[in-house]
């Protein structure tokens, strides 16, 4: 069956890690795969997850399927997080959330969803973007557009051009947004900025669809969420797709929801009946137990409150790293302005590394980076900050 086809390319970011592990460098430092480290360079299980799984062992029953949709005390938590527990979009009950297997998993569900109703719509990304975004949507059947969004030269995002893009977008094409810490560029839209894109969406008619991967690594879990309370205000339709791999350290229980938010529960309702039959044809029934430990520990007030220290805890040595690359290139005196690095949010960053010099990192120094020269900050150690520093200042002198 294989014989005369060709192997498939390597994940641009998988494939990477891959390398990573196969290299013999005992130095080698990993800054491309989009997943935390801590201080020992290890991708830890949080404590309140081995609380909330002690619990779990203790008190589970059964193995059975749980609803198509997922556990209910899980939706109820996760629009929680997502809107606030006094916000209107709750108590009037006009969103609906099914636990789906990973932010990607969310994704895609939403996207056969579309598809379903909006055959013709493109979906526009942003320029640039996490790359599975375009392989999800493009599967889907989605034709894909773009939007500005980066200002290489400034290091920011390039807020004019980027509203000019979403003006001119269709009604009924989908316009998929970063809800925070943008990955690749780790550059954030600010709440006047949001509630301008918000107001263009709804003008315009076009269906927002929020990517929330990284709740609680920018600023708080409160903070992080204003793109997604501008949306709600307008009252249009519109899709979340969120994820715990990140701020609950859950990446290999994938644990994720899609969250559509209507103008009333009625139309709730009736888009979740479409969402379960959606679901049902994919894989029927979500993975029960990353869902059921974020359940548990988002419903317990000790667990909830010992989850948002340990969340703290990582975005802060995030941020720290963040200063101490900036400062140690400036150390060593390297050719350019790296300051725009400790203004950017979340595990990500674009460094300005050429693609040569990413190439350079990683043949003479094992330094692996992803093409474009973004950054994963959660890579970087005390242990291992200077030999980086180090390794860039040489490249940057060549």
């Amino acid at each position: 069956m294989w014989k005369n086809v060709k192997a498939a390319p390597a994940d641009s970011i998988l494939g990477l890690t891959e390398a990573f592990r196969n290299d013999p460098n005992v130095k080698k430092v990993n800054l491309g795969v989009g997943v935390y480290k801590d201080e020992e360079g290890r991708t830890p299980i949080l404590a309140c997850v081995k609380a909330a799984e002690k619990i779990l062992l203790e008190k589970e029953g059964t193995k059975s399927y749980l609803p198509i949709s997922g556990d209910p005390t899980y939706a109820k938590e996760v629009q929680n997080l997502l809107f606030g527990e006094a916000s209107e979009v709750i108590t009037s009950g006009r969103a609906v959330t099914a636990h789906a297997p990973g932010g990607t998993g969310a994704l895609r569900v939403g996207g056969d969803l579309l598809k379903k109703f909006y055959p013709a719509a493109k979906v526009w990304i942003s320029k640039p973007t996490w790359a599975n975004h375009k392989g999800v949507f493009q599967t889907a059947g989605f034709e894909l557009a773009e939007y500005a969004y980066y200002n290489p030269a400034t290091r920011a995002v390039d807020f004019g051009a980027m509203t000019a893009c979403l003006e001119k977008v269709p009604a009924g094409d989908i316009v998929l947004l970063h809800a925070c810490c943008h990955n690749p560029s780790g550059v954030d839209l600010n709440s006047d900025q949001w509630r301008q894109v918000a107001a263009i969406g709804k003008e315009k008619g076009w269906i927002p669809f929020l990517d929330f991967a990284y709740q609680g690594f920018g600023e708080s879990v409160e903070a992080d969420r204003c793109g997604i309370e501008e949306f709600a205000a307008t009252g249009v339709d519109f899709f979340i797709a969120s994820s715990f791999s990140k701020n609950f350290g859950l990446y290999n229980e994938r644990t994720g929801a899609l969250t559509v938010v209507c103008p009333t529960a009625e139309e709730a309702a009736v888009a979740m009946s479409h969402l379960k039959t959606t679901i049902r044809v994919i894989y029927s029934n979500p993975p029960a137990h990353g869902g059921l430990v974020v359940a548990t520990i988002l419903s317990d007030p000790e667990l909830h409150k010992q989850w948002l220290g340990e969340l703290a805890g990582m975005r802060d040595r995030i941020k720290a790293m963040r200063v101490a690359l900036v400062e140690g290139l400036a150390a060593r005196g390297v050719k350019g302005d790296f300051s725009s690095i400790t203004r950017q949010r979340g595990m990500f960053s674009f460094s300005g590394l050429s693609d040569e010099i990413v190439a350079w990192l990683r043949t003479n120094k094992a330094i692996y980076v992803v093409g474009g020269g973004r950054i994963n900050l959660a890579g970087l150690t005390k242990a291992n900050i200077d030999y980086v520093c180090d390794a860039i200042a040489e490249a940057l002198d060549k």
